[in-house]
């Protein structure tokens, strides 16, 4: 392989990673137009699981025990179930972009966690940077039904944000003993079975869904879910995780093309200028508060 395509696959990497995650947000409105939110999300990683079975029967990595096995447990209970519980109850009520930029804020949320139980440091920068986000995020939520009141979509998703952070936080450690492929493999695994008991309702629903719906599930499953997170481990590798990450901003710009022609929501202008806020905050934490 030759140098140029060597260093166009990285690019093309971050390109699948960013298309596919925007395109989750409009795609999982698509979904729950016939789909209950916990259905959607068993019946969705059930087959992302059948990739992540594959994975680990070709590659045979090695397999946690004792205290790292119910860490990976706690890791697809947070960061695959709860989060897809909150983000698709929450994105019933709040378009597709305006819940791209809410949960795009999880980096900032993962300073503090990192700084409470991490004792990472960072400077007066990220903490600046988190303000301005969730000033960001504040008015985002005042443009969407209920706004920040306690139950409203848009606190929903503020949860589907600490819940990544969170899980980015668990998940840390199990990285550098298992590497990074095994490792988002065996958490597809653990969050698929935390959502077995909806998995009934899940096939019966997508058996009886508009075909639009069940392509929607099928890419959600295929995409984001497995596709997406293989090629972001990929670019990780060649970019490194603080330059990698400058890639994400660009995660809701997609949500919030592909959303008007997807489901028809053009972006209002509290979504707008709350996004460039958000983002805003996030690139501050990511460049200046990091010490």
């Amino acid at each position: 392989m030759g140098p140029g395509r060597k260093g166009l696959l990285p690019l093309l990497a971050v390109l699948v990673t960013v298309i596919s995650w925007g395109s989750a947000f409009p795609s999982i409105r698509v979904a729950l137009t016939a789909m209950d939110p916990l259905p959607l999300a068993a019946a969705r990683f059930a087959m992302a699981r059948l990739l992540a079975l594959l994975f680990l029967l070709l590659t045979r990595p090695l397999l946690p025990r004792g205290l790292d096995a119910v860490r990976f447990a706690a890791c697809g209970g947070i960061g695959i179930a709860l989060y897809n519980l909150l983000l698709n109850t929450g994105q019933q009520t709040v378009a597709a972009g305006a819940a791209s930029f809410i949960v795009n804020v999880a980096p900032v949320l993962t300073v503090i966690l990192a700084t409470l139980f991490l004792k990472e440091k960072f400077r007066r920068w990220a903490w600046i940077g988190m303000g301005i986000s969730m000033a960001g995020v504040g008015l985002i939520a005042s443009g969407q039904p209920g706004g920040l009141r306690f139950g409203s979509g848009a606190t929903l998703l503020i949860g589907a944000a600490v819940a990544t952070a969170t899980y980015f936080v668990v998940q840390r450690p199990l990285v550098g003993r298992y590497g990074a492929l095994p490792s988002t493999a065996l958490t597809l695994l653990t969050g698929a079975l935390w959502l077995t008991p909806w998995l009934g309702q899940g096939v019966q629903q997508a058996l009886a869904a508009p075909w639009p719906v069940q392509a929607a599930l099928v890419f959600l499953a295929l995409f984001p879910a497995a596709i997406g997170y293989a090629a972001w481990t990929y670019a990780l590798g060649h970019f490194g995780a603080a330059r990698g990450a400058n890639f994400l901003y660009m995660v809701p710009v997609v949500a919030s093309t592909v959303a008007v022609p997807l489901t028809g929501e053009l972006p209002l202008w509290t979504t707008l200028a709350g996004g460039a806020l958000a983002l805003g905050g996030v690139a501050l934490v990511n460049t200046k508060g990091r010490g």
